[in-house]
């Protein structure tokens, strides 16, 4: 009778120890292909994701430090602009003060060759008062000898001296 007998699905003992070898053959293949395949894709993922993440984080301190840099330039320039400002507002004050010192200079060299000028006029003047003296001094002798020469005593040649160098002296002097 077992012979003839008929399983279902044919189940015997050889098919279900095919069965069980075929099972454990395919966990130790699997075990197999676990560890020289998957785990190298494991680890080649893995890998990956490291050198992304530190990828990323490079980049976070790449963008880190070019922000700092960009900061300390703006600072910078905003000090050169500062130092600029200060040498250009330093050089305009330089150059009022140098130009009212050029023009403290130029009036009283002004005021020096006017004074000279009113000295060489008033020393002018002296010596023509004095040539003009002198002349009338001149004119006086000459007046005298000629009124000596017509026997006119020396108290008349004193006294029309002394009053042609009056009646000279106060309109010549004074004009």
């Amino acid at each position: 009778m077992l012979a003839n007998q008929t399983f279902l699905f044919n189940l015997d003992a050889q098919l279900l120890f095919d069965t069980i070898l075929l099972a454990i053959a395919v966990f130790f293949l699997f075990l197999a292909m676990s560890y020289l395949l998957f785990n190298p894709a494991r680890k080649l993922l893995k890998d990956r994701q490291e050198r992304i993440r530190k990828e990323i984080e490079d980049a976070k301190e790449d963008k880190e430090s070019a922000a700092a840099l960009k900061a300390e330039y703006e600072g910078r320039l905003k000090e050169i602009d500062k130092e600029a400002e200060a040498i250009l507002s330093e050089a305009r004050q330089k150059a009022l003060k140098n130009e009212t010192k050029i023009l403290d200079e130029a009036k009283a060299e002004a005021s020096r060759i006017i004074k000279r000028a009113k000295d060489e006029a008033e020393l002018e003047k002296r010596h023509a008062m004095d040539d003009m003296k002198q002349e009338m001094v001149q004119i006086a002798s000459l007046m005298a000898q000629k009124v000596v020469a017509a026997s006119i005593d020396t108290q008349i040649q004193d006294t029309l001296v002394e009053e042609t160098l009056k009646e000279m002296g106060d309109s010549t002097w004074l004009s």
